[in-house]
């Protein structure tokens, strides 16, 4: 008697099992016997790499934000990394997950920093417009996404150290100059093609165009505590010399 209730027992158990496991099969189109709320070993590992990928991701901001922080402060050759490891929060043998050395740091910097405003300028100067709404438009680029923002430090970096670390200078070349030169001078042509500027200076030296840029920099890194410029209106008066006031 005990043995048959032992069976009896046991044989409810797996009944209930059963009922237990079935009432998580959902039937559907596309799969007809899909388990529901139980996600797959595939699906696991995916969603694991996803966090896995956002946490990397999140140091490797971290440790960009801490690099611009310690260069500035202490300029490109005294900024050490484990100064940025500790400023960003990680160990400093996280940096060389991401990073060679303190150069590729900074050529990442640069190219994380201003490649968009970069591929921006880029896309502004292919649009055909009229040359004044086109330096307009690079000026309005400049003063609102370098000026009025931390990417101003590191152009002041390239104009401090670079003389010291020519390696810095040739980053910042390869990675802005060599690309914002070429669509400048691009833009310039079609003007004087169109005959909306009669002299080819501004096709030969696109430099000319953009030179009070680079000394509003220097002038906000050394004088702007004593006279601060408005860097805006003194674009603005730039363009008025070299093109004349709009009508």
């Amino acid at each position: 008697m005990t043995r048959i209730a032992k069976s009896s027992t046991q044989t409810e158990k797996r009944r209930k099992s059963s009922r237990a496991r079935s009432a998580t099969v959902e039937l559907a189109p596309d799969n007809p016997a899909r388990v529901t709320g139980v996600p797959s070993s595939s699906g696991q590992k995916a969603g694991q790499r996803a966090r896995r990928n956002e946490k990397s991701a999140a140091r490797r901001d971290a440790i960009l934000s801490a690099a611009l922080d310690e260069f500035s402060a202490r300029g490109f050759a005294a900024a050490r990394l484990d100064d940025v490891a500790r400023r960003a929060g990680v160990a400093k043998g996280t940096i060389y997950l991401h990073f060679r050395d303190k150069e590729s740091l900074f050529e990442e910097l640069v190219r994380t920093a201003l490649g968009p405003v970069v591929a921006a300028l880029e896309s502004t100067t292919a649009a055909e417009l009229p040359l004044q709404v086109s330096v307009e438009r690079i000026i309005d680029l400049f003063v609102r996404e370098i000026f009025g923002t931390r990417r101003k430090d590191v152009l002041r970096l390239v104009l401090t150290e670079g003389p010291g670390f020519p390696k810095l200078a040739e980053i910042y070349y390869r990675a802005v100059i060599r690309r914002a030169l070429p669509a400048l001078r691009a833009v310039l042509r079609r003007a004087l093609e169109r005959g909306e500027i009669d002299d080819d200076a501004l096709v030969r030296f696109p430099h000319l165009l953009v030179a009070p840029a680079i000394m509003t920099i220097l002038w906000d890194a050394l004088f702007a505590r004593f006279e601060p410029l408005d860097v805006a209106a003194l674009m603005r008066a730039h363009l008025d010399i070299l093109f004349g006031k709009r009508s």
